[in-house]
């Protein structure tokens, strides 16, 4: 198995697979009601079963090139994750995620963990544009996004319905050429 080190503090990225459901649901329930609050990643993993089908999801979007994803383990623990929820080489064009149950809020495990998914799609697979997309009122994603050097291309007004209401999304982005520019 592989796994990159995030830094001295124990923290560690490497693939969530279907065969993490059971760990994945258990932090799922940890944090549910944290990350519900702004994203419904909470809400697609309610028992094994759900929790296997999505981490799938995954596993089959990794074989087609079309979307990876990854856990944050500190000190053998599953706390968090980041994605690829869109990847589309062909074009240049990925979308990245996150989420992280809030004890570990803070400590730029997020950030630093998305930085390893830009390095790679900009300088592995050849991607020109990196977006995130976060809920105008989730703070803690948007300054992640602003950590990162991205740019606030705009927002969509009330385009995205969760738990029962509209919200607003903000679009982010990197170019590959600002991304190496903030690197170099």
């Amino acid at each position: 198995m592989f796994g990159i080190s995030l830094g001295d503090d124990g923290a560690e990225l490497r693939p969530l697979e279907p065969w993490n459901a059971e760990e994945y649901l258990a932090h799922i329930d940890r944090c549910r009601e944290y990350v519900g609050t702004h994203i419904s990643l909470a809400d697609r993993a309610t028992d094994l079963s759900s929790a296997t089908a999505f981490l799938q999801m995954y596993a089959d979007k990794a074989a087609t090139d079309s979307g990876r994803i990854y856990g944050i383990w500190v000190d053998g623990t599953l706390i968090g994750g980041v994605l690829f929820r869109i990847f589309d080489a062909q074009s240049g064009s990925c979308e990245v995620g996150c989420w992280l149950e809030e004890a570990f809020a803070g400590r730029g495990l997020v950030t630093r963990a998305i930085g390893v998914l830009i390095d790679w799609a900009v300088e592995v697979r050849g991607i020109h544009r990196v977006e995130w997309r976060a809920a105008s009122g989730n703070t803690a994603s948007l300054k992640a996004a602003r950590r990162l050097g991205m740019v606030r291309d705009g927002v969509l007004r009330k385009s995205h319905p969760h738990r029962g209401e509209r919200v607003d999304i903000e679009v982010w982005s990197v170019l590959a050429p600002e991304w190496r520019a903030r690197r170099g």
